[in-house]
């Protein structure tokens, strides 16, 4: 309380070039690392679809940091008038310097059609998966919609960026075709895990040390949780995710069954994270510091690699209708 009290006294300093380059979150490109999956996905059950793998990689790419870039300008200013009751967002620049609309704006078009033209000289079906990017940093921000403040729909509609990520990936290798849709339900619902894992540690966090009511004034989603029901919600969309996610790999390739206990695994340390003081879970781009969750993924990443050139014909018998018999 007594911080957001000392930002609405203090006077702002003019917004410099650099407070104008930070709102679009560079340092969080490293969500992007969400799209090799559907690369690997792509090249593994299509192949390569495209003349000029190396050109659409790099339009690919830089279409998606670039409209991510342009929703992230229009989050952070959009969000400043709360921001300031954060116990740390409340040192973003948008709340501590005098940032003009009118420059914010011109950033957020820039960044959006850099990004729009980048997916346009890659193909038809890159941009229209960049402008559907670009509508959900609108609908997740923007009034009247801003379903950021309203409860659950605020974790479902940000998560949609998983799967967005996923196409994104899909798209560079094969433009002709998109991903399953068990596989696009399994990385959505896993995006609201993360999200809604995210919530959790910040309800925990900021009610024991500056109360519910600050809480409440940082995010108007928040009055529609407690602690019970957000962690019930990410049970939820951890076992839907995995439920979708097990449908998929029975249906492509039953030997990727092999990833499900590491999977389970790497949902269970993401929760125990977000159950810590100070979590990680709280800034995601920070993640690549926890040694544990790392130490899974990489469990992750050397069974998928097996479980896709070892075929194990024992595990037929799990795709099939079979009872145990009795003496």
């Amino acid at each position: 309380m007594q911080a957001d009290t000392l930002s609405r006294s203090l006077p702002r300093q003019p917004g410099r070039f650099r407070d104008y380059l930070a709102i679009a979150r560079f340092d969080h490109s490293t969500k992007h690392i969400f799209i090799l999956p559907g690369m690997m996905l792509a090249y593994l059950l299509r192949g390569v679809h495209t003349a000029q793998l190396g050109l659409d990689l790099l339009l690919g790419l830089m279409a998606a940091v670039a409209i991510a870039c342009a929703n992230y300008c229009i989050n952070e200013w959009l969000d400043s008038a709360f921001d300031r009751h954060h116990p740390t967002k409340s040192q973003r620049a948008s709340v501590q310097r005098d940032l003009k609309g009118k420059w914010v704006f011109t950033e957020w078009l820039l960044f959006l059609g850099a990004g729009l033209l980048c997916a346009w000289q890659a193909s038809a079906t890159l941009l229209l998966v960049a402008t559907l990017f670009a509508l959900q940093g609108v609908v997740y921000n923007v009034q009247p919609l801003r379903t950021k403040d309203k409860a659950y729909l605020d974790v479902l509609s940000e998560s949609v960026n998983n799967p967005l990520r996923l196409l994104i990936g899909w798209v560079i290798i094969d433009p002709g075709s998109l991903p399953p849709s068990s596989v696009i339900l399994a990385y959505w619902f896993g995006g609201a895990f993360l999200m809604a894992a995210k919530r959790y540690s910040e309800y925990r966090e900021i009610v024991a040390t500056h109360g519910r009511e600050l809480l409440v004034r940082y995010r108007a989603s928040f009055a529609g949780y407690g602690e019970t029901s957000l962690n019930v919600s990410c049970f939820t969309y951890g076992l839907l995710s995995n439920f979708f996610l097990a449908v998929f790999l029975i249906k492509y390739r039953i030997e990727y069954l092999l990833l499900m206990p590491f999977i389970t695994a790497l949902f269970a340390q993401y929760l125990a994270l977000a159950m810590q003081s100070g979590s990680s879970a709280q800034a995601p781009e920070k993640l690549f510091r926890e040694r544990g969750l790392l130490l899974i993924v990489a469990c992750v990443a050397i069974t998928f690699g097996v479980a896709t050139f070892v075929d194990i014909p024992a595990f037929v018998w799990l795709s099939e209708q079979r009872f145990i018999g009795l003496p």
